[in-house]
């Protein structure tokens, strides 16, 4: 379970870098990304940023390498918006709970359609 200012402060990071990816990062690399979660110990040192991606694989991990890449300007634009004493190290992951969602929603209705 999270401290309440680990909390506070990744929900904070969720919304800055949100607002990153719509106004402020412009790698080519990275394609339409969702931020899904942020993870944050409670040290506030490290942060998971969990991310939905549209694309094949290919375009995931394009995306993935041009969000690592960018990872220091979105370090600096969290230290100049959120003033923290320490910006945490950013590992940027795919959430892919939608596809696996879907594969099962695909899994049932196969065995609903056999069984009928």
């Amino acid at each position: 379970m999270q401290f309440k200012r680990s909390q506070r402060v990744s929900e904070l990071i969720h919304e800055e870098i949100s607002n990153l990816l719509i106004n402020g990062i412009k790698d080519p690399r990275i394609g339409f990304v969702t931020l899904v979660k942020v993870e944050l110990t409670n040290d506030l040192k490290h942060a998971k940023i969990y991310v939905s991606v549209l694309g094949n694989e290919e375009e995931k991990n394009q995306t993935i390498e041009g969000l690592m890449s960018a990872s220091g300007f979105i370090r600096k634009e969290l230290g100049r918006t959120l003033k923290l004493r320490y910006i945490p190290e950013l590992r940027f992951k795919i959430d892919d709970s939608l596809d696996y969602s879907s594969k099962i929603n695909k899994i049932l209705s196969e065995i609903k359609s056999e069984e009928s």
